[in-house]
């Protein structure tokens, strides 16, 4: 059975009504049979699309503190040391992950732990691999920390077609490895910041599934 993300709830009501009042005013207005049939063949594309975009697959993570799991689907667009300037103030290792239309938005703790930071920035919405998107768009930082990674730093990233960011990581919390941590609307990425010398199992170009795929380790 196909789940559906909480926050969709909402947009996918209002889709069924939109795609049944158009199909019905279709019928009623227009008496061209192939014109009908190709506008409702339209609004049924532009339900199940909305519909594939809010789904949520379960996922079972194997809990393991010595592990980061992929926080989101999508595919491994940058693998470089950098300057974090926000929280940490000096070198990590950033891993993103590029989330198009049709993958999973659905964000993920990457590893257990609890919640140390986290806070909402507004922002532009620059397409979502832009070299500056990371500190100019639309975001969210959240840092998590266990014993056996310390801290590590994801930033929940706006694209151009996202709108709005849902965060449920809150400070002093503690949180489940591969668990729901919020949403993206409508394509975004994922930067993570881990620690220099920390062990990858990913590479450029590798699409990962959030919340089972392991892409480091201590």
């Amino acid at each position: 059975m196909i789940r559906f993300h909480k926050e969709g709830y909402k947009i996918i009501v209002i889709a069924f009504i939109l795609a049944i009042a158009g199909i019905l005013l279709a019928e009623k207005l227009l008496e061209t049979n192939w014109i009908i049939k190709s506008i409702q063949v339209f609004i049924v594309f532009f339900l199940v699309v909305i519909l594939q975009f809010f789904r949520n697959p379960k996922r079972l993570t194997n809990l393991d503190e010595t592990t980061i799991v992929a926080p989101v689907d999508g595919k491994v667009v940058v693998i470089e040391e950098v300057e974090e300037p926000e929280y940490f103030k000096d070198k990590r290792l950033q891993v993103s992950i590029f989330m198009s239309p049709i993958n999973v938005h659905v964000t993920r703790y990457a590893m257990s732990g609890v919640v140390k930071y986290s806070k909402y920035h507004p922002g532009k919405y620059l397409v979502a691999w832009h070299p500056k998107a990371s500190t100019e768009n639309e975001r969210t930082t959240i840092v998590l920390e266990n014993a056996s990674f310390g801290e590590i730093l994801y930033r929940q990233i706006a694209g151009a077609l996202a709108k709005r960011i849902v965060n449920y990581a809150k400070e002093g919390e503690e949180i489940i490895q591969g668990t729901d941590a919020g949403f993206i609307k409508f394509g975004s990425r994922v930067d993570l910041f881990l620690p220099l010398g920390t062990k990858l199992n990913v590479k450029l170009g590798d699409k990962v599934k959030g919340g089972t795929q392991v892409i480091a380790q201590k």
